[in-house]
């Protein structure tokens, strides 16, 4: 009887472990090395303001294993509340798409969520996308409404990275269009693959006690292009590179000109912003693991998706797959884990054997 409750235990453990649907592949599945591996890291808007100051919001790293780490719709502005506001100033703003009532856009540009997310793909190749609407408000102009303090607008702003190989590191960064407001007060249309812009009417993200600003005489010099280099993101240390690097995303220089009333010089304030920095690294000697199949090592096979999945989004049901991976997999050892107690509690009990 003991022999038999033994054996029927270790069976049942056994079919539990079978039964569960990629829970083989989950445990073949290795993280990746968290200082050397496979790596990639998405923010929304980051602001450093003069040398000694930045202003990083909540930046996406890629997990260790398959799968994606995604910015909280919530973060719908910047700064978002006092402590940022100390570092920001609280003169500027940065709407990241999504609004209320009243629209900081230009009329037709609908409220929307931002997409912003590190992923490291099933074949352990790490991606990164990053897209929104964004405008940026100077809310010492004192307009009526918000999009009257609108000064630049980004709509339909995307970066994206994707570290295939050593030799296929790729990175896009694109706009549909830059609205810039003019010299008339206008805010217009100023094409999609930069801007420089001298006089505009822009004043400081903050204004020092005592500071008698004039209004009219205050202008800035505004420079929008593309990230092109590692060091050009604003980063905490923790977002690093690695031996192949790929960066994306739109970088905002602006140069203000701080004047009195009588256009009297009375300092210069120097703000960058990056909007949709994405990076992705890898070592020299990597190379991605093969997207399906069943050998060690083999990435789990990821299922079909149906429907449109957008332009460089992660589908959610990869994504969704790798977590339910995980979840069966700890139910799995749970099951097991329960058969292997209730062995112990029958062991426990006295059990008459019979004598053959």
């Amino acid at each position: 009887m003991t022999r038999f409750v033994t054996k029927l235990a270790a069976a049942t453990a056994a079919v539990a472990l079978a039964s569960v649907p990629g829970l083989a592949s989950a445990q073949t599945t290795q993280a990746v090395d968290e200082k050397t591996g496979p790596v990639s890291f998405a923010n929304v808007a980051s602001v450093r303001i003069g040398n000694p100051g930045s202003l990083i919001t909540e930046t996406q790293r890629s997990p260790l294993t398959p799968g994606q780490s995604k910015l909280s719709p919530d973060r719908t502005v910047v700064p978002r509340d006092d402590g940022e506001k100390n570092t920001f100033g609280d003169k500027w703003a940065v709407n990241l798409g999504r609004f209320g009532a009243q629209s900081p856009f230009p009329p037709g540009i609908a409220s929307r969520d931002h997409n912003v997310l590190a992923a490291l793909q099933q074949t352990t190749v790490p991606t990164a996308v990053a897209e929104s609407n964004y405008a940026l408000l100077d809310n010492g102009r004192g307009g009526a409404k918000p999009a009257d303090n609108t000064v630049l607008v980004l709509e339909g702003a995307k970066s994206a990275v994707d570290c295939s190989s050593p030799s296929k590191a790729t990175s896009s960064t694109s706009v549909g269009k830059i609205w810039v407001r003019d010299e008339t007060g206008a805010l217009k249309p100023s094409g999609a693959s930069g801007v420089d812009v001298k006089g505009l009417k822009l004043g400081p993200p903050s204004v020092i006690k005592n500071e008698n600003i004039g209004k009219d005489e205050t202008t800035s010099d505004l420079t929008v292009s593309r990230v092109t280099a590692f060091d050009q993101l604003i980063r905490q240390d923790g977002w690093r590179n690695g031996d192949v690097t790929a960066v994306a995303g739109w970088k905002v220089d602006i140069v203000t000109h701080v004047r009195d009333d009588a256009g009297k010089d009375l300092r210069e304030a120097r703000t960058t912003l990056v909007l949709g920095g994405v990076s992705c690294s890898i070592p020299k000697n990597f190379v991605a693991k093969p997207a399906g199949g069943t050998g060690p090592g083999a990435a789990p096979e990821q299922p079909a998706v149906p429907g449109t999945v957008p332009a460089g989004g992660i589908p959610p049901q990869a994504a969704d797959s790798t977590r339910t991976v995980v979840g069966l997999g700890l139910l799995g050892g749970g099951i097991v884990i329960g058969a292997a107690a209730m062995l112990l509690l029958r062991r426990r009990k006295p059990v008459p054997v019979r004598e053959k």
